[in-house]
């Protein structure tokens, strides 16, 4: 009796083995070749990309037509980096444009900061109830700068502040930008070509997040590209470099993007307002908000595009703790959640288009059972290779591959950038990128999938807490 129960459990355990490493095979592999399809069409695009010649050129063929745009930029216990955002946005090349910071019930003295450095002075401008966010306090004009408005209002998180400034500005198109980031100057002539082609069709355009650790900065702008000193901000510029630049671009090309970064959008206010602006409910707002923008209008069978531009960036400030980059990645991750699981009747379903038939299942495979399952292979495929259950060879073979392919598309990002943006300015800074791609493959990104799985649970706790960032500011010139 006893020997059969011991014959059935090592049968079990060895059907086990094979199904768990046979779901992590197949998830691993279909994510190589995803990713090496999205470089492929990615290089495509870029290679026959139209960009202007120099800042002149691109001002006279583009500035005569621009729309006006109302930047929006949300703000909570932004003191350190508040001013020279600020400053940043003002001085970006744009004929007709507004800036709009709200600040959401700060505890520090980012208002105060905001009055003294810009001259503010109480505003009764008047402005219609479009979407929900909770009471505003006080609007204020700058004496300094006729174009800076600053809307302080009780603290209701960044989509709630998002919705006031939809609300209070007056231009067809708002750009949505993070109050811890600064734009180039030039990045609103470069993100705006979209809506002068199509103007008809684009609802939303989003550009390229770039790291500005290690940057100098002076007058709101970066005067100096330098890598950060720190590992972790180096190691999230080669990862914001393959998401933007590959991910993004080739997701924007095959007609399934569902992603434009919180840190810079431009979207069409209108349409924004058409789906009730952002949801308040959820920490991935700007995902959730693009989604919706999606499902709208592919249920009112109104045409629309939603694209990427690489050329336009915005610099934004990482985390350089391990307790700061950890609570920014659980929440993307339960944001990411959130927003499936809210409109998983897309999955699969024609109705829905690319999006439902490419975008949805690429996404369950990305967010959803991405994470558990390569947790999962990193706990039972060393168990299951010391018990025998799992031939060595292959199984060594297979993280070769794996780690192998990693690297092959991450310095094929960093080789695409180069080539087309030429955004690294020194040799060294491109070893050091070098360097820092093989130590994301092997640490950095088995540590961020923990995170990613402590994201799980805090989804399926329904934590809804967005979590404080301890901002550094960044780095002046002198």
């Amino acid at each position: 009796m006893l020997e059969q129960l011991a014959v059935r459990i090592v049968q079990w355990l060895d059907t086990s083995a094979e199904w768990v490493v046979g779901l992590v095979i197949v998830v691993g592999v279909t994510q190589n070749v995803i990713s090496l399809i999205q470089l492929l069409v990615a290089t495509h695009a870029m290679r026959r990309r139209n960009t202007a010649a120099n800042s002149e050129t691109l001002w006279q063929q583009r500035a005569p037509s621009a729309p006006p745009i109302s930047m929006i930029a949300p703000a909570y216990n932004e003191s350190a980096s508040i001013v020279e955002s600020t400053r940043s946005m003002l001085s970006i090349r744009y004929p007709h444009y507004e800036v709009l910071v709200v600040n959401d019930g700060s505890k520090d003295d980012t208002l105060q900061k905001l009055i003294d450095n810009f001259a503010l002075r109480p505003s009764a401008r008047d402005f219609e109830i479009n979407t929900h966010h909770k009471p505003i306090r006080q609007i204020y004009q700058s004496r300094k700068y006729p174009n800076l408005i600053v809307i302080d209002k009780e603290n209701g998180g960044k989509a709630d502040a998002l919705n006031a400034g939809i609300n209070i500005c007056r231009s067809p198109l708002f750009c949505s930008v993070d109050a811890d980031s600064m734009l180039e100057a030039d990045a609103l002539l470069y993100a705006v070509q979209p809506f002068l082609s199509k103007p008809d069709t684009v609802i939303a355009v989003g550009g390229t997040i770039r790291v500005a650790n290690g940057c100098r900065v002076r007058g709101g702008k970066v005067v100096s590209v330098g890598l950060p000193r720190d590992l972790l901000p180096m190691l999230q510029t080669v990862e914001y470099t393959r998401a933007f630049l590959i991910a993004r671009v080739a997701m924007s090309e095959l007609g399934v993007l569902t992603m434009i970064s919180g840190a810079f959008g431009i979207f069409s206010r209108p349409a924004a307002i058409a789906v009730g602006g952002y949801d308040t409910n959820t920490v991935g707002e700007d995902y959730e908000l693009v989604m919706r923008m999606h499902r709208y209008h592919q249920e009112q069978r109104i045409p629309y595009e939603i694209v990427t531009v690489a050329e336009p960036v915005c610099w934004t400030e990482a985390p350089n703790t391990l307790r700061g980059l950890s609570r920014q990645r659980k929440r993307w991750q339960r944001g990411s959640l959130e927003t499936f699981f809210r409109h998983i009747r897309m999955l699969g379903n024609p109705r829905y288009g690319r999006i439902g038939m490419i975008a949805m299942p690429f996404s369950l495979l990305v967010d959803v059972l991405g994470p558990p399952v390569e947790v999962l292979g990193y706990m039972l495929v060393p168990v299951l290779w010391i018990s025998g259950l799992l031939n060595p060879d292959f199984a060594l073979a297979f993280l070769a591959l794996t780690f192998v392919f990693g690297v092959f598309i991450s310095a094929g990002s960093l080789a695409l950038e180069e080539i087309s943006l030429h955004r690294i300015p020194k040799a060294k800074d491109l070893l050091r990128l070098i360097f820092g791609i093989f130590i994301e493959n092997f640490g950095y990104r088995q540590l961020n999938n923990i995170w990613r799985i402590q994201g799980w649970w805090e989804f399926l706790r329904k934590k809804k807490s967005w979590g404080e960032m301890t901002r550094t500011g960044f780095q002046s010139s002198r």
